[in-house]
């Protein structure tokens, strides 16, 4: 068997296989290595993808050619669009998936992946030789050649498992952790640091009083995460349940909180602020009475349910007491307890933008490696490394995309130019021009891109290309069809808007808040007849395009002024120690980081409007 690949992938997780899956179909021979290879993408933490920010993540992974979104719509038990109620830029969808249906679709995916071959086994260590990696060596004692390698490891990286006093080594319940490839990047200058995340106890299905709970189900509409029209929802949908705990199930926790390795100093790392353990909520929020609970399935044939907002490592009989008291719970059987999990990251301001790291060439990171924490965040990191580790073997243009291109790029360039202090997750509110990064447009953004570095396929591009002719022509119909005067002026009223006074163009009345094309269309037959023709999907983007337009082209003029300076290049080496000019923070945050533009310079933490002032009359501006 011959060792040698363009590019090898070290994790199977959700970064990994994104990774390896983007490099291979773009060409390159390339080598994913997982310590099991039943656990391909396996969700350790609950069986869902998407929510508010992740799923427009999803969208671009999806649009880009990457293959998440395809395998969620195949194993999803239900699907939501959340925040309907607000405006298009805040819709993010999110689905939950059959665990294990969700394993055999990437599996499938990456099995039928030409130029990918999986190895079984665990990366001790990287080859590295004047400053360049040439290739992994394994516990197995191989020796594995690559011109380029992508670590995601995870939580494996020296995992060490907390529930109450009891410690495991491990990377995830029951499997081990990884050693080696800490302490070589360590001594190579890389930096390093510990981390934390948790996940609940699992309870059986058959121990639960659903009847003493609030049913939520999801949504019966057309939404899903692909944009192909070759992939479908198959599986049966099932509902979701709410509950919340009460002052009985906090006195019970605060019982075990001498044991609770957060508060007793067995757990050293810095946890996510926003996905905290039951413990911490009710230290940190001491004067609520009650945290609301989401019972969600696991599987279509499976009882084993995850208990959404009960994360925690306290021993495990405090965590079953607490649970008992919980409405619908009183007689919950346990599959097994929470657990938390601390983990080794590097500071993600080591690396470039096509996440290479910037001490060893063709060295990539991606995933909770990098300090975040998320699938989500994790799969796009994936792809975007899996693409430029190909670029970087077969010779391209590196890819980056830009914060007002998607939230991928916003995610990468916060990392690379902030850093982290916690585990890092997406919001909305991380993206500046968040109505040009809806999820109803990410093909629009990304899939031409993708499509000419040669990433999404041909029939994924013409696709594309298909939908923006019928959204290109079904706004000129509506700026183009006259609504007559009188009308419609009985529906209008009867709506609480104002009567025609003369003859108004679709495009305008769809202006109009409480207007939308559905409604408008019942009254206007022409208007229906076009809508027949055309897909849900295709009246949707365009109706959002013609409400919205206004606020996308301000955001578009503002997304010119940071292109403008992240075209500002800053030359290789600058010696910023030398420029006194500079505030003390800006010299020394510049001279870590190293932007390469004037915009990444401005978005560093420590950089002020003087010293972007500073810079850029230095660069002859």
């Amino acid at each position: 068997m011959d060792f040698r690949y363009d590019v090898i992938v070290v994790g199977a997780g959700h970064a990994g296989c994104e990774a390896a899956s983007a490099a291979a179909r773009m060409g390159s021979k390339t080598l994913l290595i997982t310590m099991d290879m039943n656990k391909i993408a396996q969700m350790s933490c609950n069986p869902a993808v998407g929510g508010i920010a992740k799923g427009q993540i999803v969208r671009e992974i999806d649009a880009l050619g990457g293959q998440m979104g395809i395998v969620t719509d195949r194993s999803a038990i239900q699907f939501r669009l959340l925040n309907q109620s607000k405006g298009p830029a805040m819709w993010s969808p999110r689905s939950q998936s059959d665990r294990k249906r969700f394993i055999e679709e990437w599996i499938k995916v990456l099995s039928g992946t030409e130029n990918l071959h999986i190895w079984q086994d665990t990366a001790v260590s990287l080859i590295i030789k004047d400053n360049k990696v040439c290739g992994v060596k394994t516990l197995l004692g191989i020796e594995m050649e690559a011109q380029a390698v992508v670590l995601t490891n995870g939580t494996f990286l020296n995992g060490l498992m907390h529930c109450g006093k009891t410690q495991v080594k491990g990377g995830r319940i029951s499997e081990p952790a990884s050693y080696g490839l800490t302490e070589q990047l360590v001594e190579l200058g890389f930096k390093s640091d510990r981390m934390k995340t948790g996940t609940p106890a699992r309870v059986d299905a058959r121990s639960i009083h659903f009847d003493r709970m609030i049913r939520q189900d999801g949504d019966d509409t057309w939404h899903q995460f692909s944009y192909l029209d070759t992939v479908r929802r198959e599986l049966k949908q099932m509902p979701c349940w709410i509950t919340y705990t009460n002052p009985e199930t906090h006195a019970a926790l605060r019982a075990g909180l001498k044991d609770s390795p957060l508060f007793n100093g067995q757990i050293q790392s810095i946890g996510p602020r926003y996905c905290p353990s039951i413990e911490t909520k009710i230290v940190t929020f001491a004067d609520k009475e009650a945290h609301q609970l989401f019972l969600e399935p696991e599987g279509v044939d499976s009882n084993e349910y995850y208990v959404n907002g009960f994360s925690s490592s306290l021993p495990w009989q405090v965590q079953l007491a607490g649970l008992k008291t919980v409405k619908g719970l009183e007689d919950i059987v346990l599959y097994r307890p929470g657990y938390a999990i601390e983990y080794d990251f590097f500071d993600p301001t080591q690396l470039h933008h096509t996440l290479e790291t910037k001490q060893i060439k063709n060295l990539f990171f991606a995933g909770q490696i990098n300090g975040t924490t998320g699938y989500e965040e994790a799969a796009g990191q994936g792809l975007v490394a899996g693409v430029n580790a190909h670029i970087n073997v077969h010779g391209g243009v590196p890819f980056t995309m830009g914060r007002d291109e998607s939230y991928i790029g916003v995610l990468i360039d916060d990392l690379v130019n902030k850093g982290v202090d916690e585990p890092y997750r997406m919001f909305t509110s991380r993206a500046e021009y968040r109505i040009l990064l809806r999820q109803d447009n990410a093909d629009e953004r990304l899939t031409k891109r993708s499509y000419e570095m040669g990433l999404a396929d041909k029939y994924r591009y013409d696709l594309w290309c298909k939908k923006q002719s019928a959204c290109t022509d079904f706004i000129e119909f509506m700026q183009t069809f006259t609504v007559r005067k009188g009308s419609i002026d009985g529906w209008l009223e009867s709506i609480g808007s104002t009567p025609l006074h003369e003859g108004c163009k679709i495009s305008e009345l769809i202006l109009r808040p409480q207007v939308g094309i559905k409604e408008l269309a019942e009254v206007v037959p022409e208007l229906k007849a076009k809508i027949a023709e055309i897909s849900d999907e295709i009246v949707e983007s365009c109706e959002i395009q013609i409400k919205y337009a206004g606020y996308i082209k301000r955001e578009q003029m503002e997304a010119a002024k940071l292109q403008r300076l992240d075209q500002i290049r800053i030359p290789d080496g600058f010696c910023y120690d030398e420029v006194q000019s500079l505030s003390t923070e800006a010299r020394q945050k510049l001279s870590k980081i190293r932007p390469k533009s004037i915009g990444e310079a401005q978005r560093i933490p420590g950089v002020s409007p003087n010293d972007v002032s500073v810079l850029l009359v230095l660069m002859g501006r």
